[in-house]
C-alpha cells in the first residue's frame, strides 16, 4: 500500500485524479532551511524527512513525501506566517519570474526488523522537479484583497495557481502539477520503477 506523508488536500487531489491508490498519514517535521543550504537540497531534504518520518511507523508499507517551495532569487519562500508575509512574498514575486522545485521521496520495506528496532528500508528514492513560473504585474490593492480571501495562508509562495492568482499566471515552463504540489508524472515514474503499481 501506498502511503501519502502530507496533509496537504491538493496532493491527495492530485494523486486520486490520476488512479493512484493511497492512504493519508501525515509527516509533522520542522520546516526550517539550514544555514546555507540550497533551494532544491532543502526541498528534497524535507521530502526525505516526511517520508522516513512516517515508514518509521508503518514499515510494511511504501511512503511517499513531498514538499514544494518557491524560490525568488535564490529566496525560499514557504508558507506565509500571517497576512502581511503573504502581501509581501505577493509583492515579490509580481511582475517576474520564479521557480518553484518539489522534492519527492519514496520509501519502500526492506527487511523485517525486531519491534524494538527502527526498520530499515529497502530503498530510499529522492527526486525533485523544477517550474518556470511567470507573474503578472498585480496591482497593491488586488494584492490585499486576494490575501483576505485566505487562500495564500497555507500556500508557498502565498498563491495558489489553480484559484485566483490563476488571473496573474501568464504562462509556465514545466510541471503545471509541480506548481499545484505534487509533479505526479515523475511520481507516477518512480512508482513504476519501485513495482508500488
Amino acid at each position: 500500500m501506498l502511503v501519502l506523508a502530507s496533509a496537504s488536500p491538493r496532493r491527495r487531489e492530485i494523486l486520486h485524479n490520476a488512479g493512484i491508490n493511497f492512504t493519508v498519514k501525515a509527516a509533522d517535521i520542522p520546516e526550517v532551511p539550514m544555514d546555507g543550504e540550497p533551494p532544491k537540497a532543502y526541498a528534497e531534504r524535507l521530502a526525505r524527512e516526511k517520508a522516513l518520518s512516517v515508514f518509521v511507523q508503518n514499515p510494511a508499507d511504501c511512503v511517499l513525501g513531498a514538499d514544494t517551495i518557491v524560490v525568488a532569487d535564490n529566496t525560499i519562500l514557504g508558507k506565509p506566517r500571517d497576512p502581511d508575509d503573504a502581501v509581501r512574498m505577493l509583492r515579490l514575486l509580481s511582475g517576474r519570474q520564479h521557480q518553484v522545485i518539489t522534492g519527492v521521496c519514496l520509501v519502500g520495506p526492506g527487511t523485517s526488523v525486531a519491534s524494538s528496532q527502527i526498520p530499515v528500508p529497502g530503498f530510499v528514492d529522492v527526486r525533485s522537479e523544477t517550474t518556470q513560473v511567470f507573474v503578472s504585474n498585480i496591482e497593491k490593492n488586488e494584492v490585499r484583497k486576494y490575501v483576505e480571501t485566505g487562500e495564500p495562508m497555507d500556500k508557498a509562495g502565498a498563491y495558489a495557481i489553480q484559484g485566483r492568482a490563476s488571473r496573474w499566471i501568464s504562462r509556465i515552463e514545466g510541471d503545471y502539477f509541480n506548481v499545484v504540489g505534487l509533479p505526479v508524472s515523475l511520481v507516477y515514474r518512480m512508482l513504476q520503477e519501485h513495482k508500488v503499481i
